[in-house]
């Protein structure tokens, strides 16, 4: 739901339920385990005050300590920060999921669950793209990164039957 005057196009930020709901678009952007250099060149040339978030989800091993925020962040000109569970999505700063992790958003904030799916049949980019696109409907942005699996096509559907942007990296 947009709201605002008719001289404005920019959306009016509302309180709901105590929980603030941000207007402001958010970009969900999905990688394959081997896409840092795509996500790389993609927050590099992100600008300082876009008005955006960015969601981060990339195939990361579940047993290793996530570096992806510090690796991001060496490139980034906008902060890059490891979801905690609760966590509410401000503009201007760049989210990553932990490892081991699902995600999904609901009014603007982040919620982690321990995956259910075994190893090899988890789809984390479209559960969290398919949340986007519930939560923030024409707000929401969905990006597709590298990769050769089918990950992420059912999310970026989602996105733009909610009258969201879907892009997708050019293989």
């Amino acid at each position: 739901m947009k709201t605002g005057n008719a001289k404005s196009s920019r959306p009016l930020k509302v309180k709901s339920a105590g929980i603030a709901s941000r207007l402001f678009p958010i970009v969900g952007i999905g990688a394959s385990a081997g896409g840092l250099e795509a996500l790389e060149q993609f927050l590099g040339s992100v600008p300082e005050n876009s008005g955006m978030a960015y969601v981060v989800i990339q195939h990361l091993d579940p047993t290793q300590k996530g570096m992806l925020p510090e690796l991001l962040q060496r490139v980034s000109k906008i902060k890059v920060i490891q979801v905690t569970d609760n966590m509410i999505v401000k503009q201007d700063c760049a989210y990553v999921i932990p490892p081991n992790k699902t995600m999904s958003i609901l009014k603007g904030v982040l919620h982690l669950f321990k995956p259910l799916e075994t190893r090899g049949l988890r789809l984390p980019i479209d559960f969290f793209l398919r949340s986007l696109a519930d939560d923030l409907h024409e707000n929401s942005i969905g990006v597709i990164l590298s990769g050769m699996g089918s990950d992420g096509s059912i999310g970026i559907r989602s996105i733009k039957e909610k009258n969201g942007i879907v892009l997708i990296q050019e293989p």
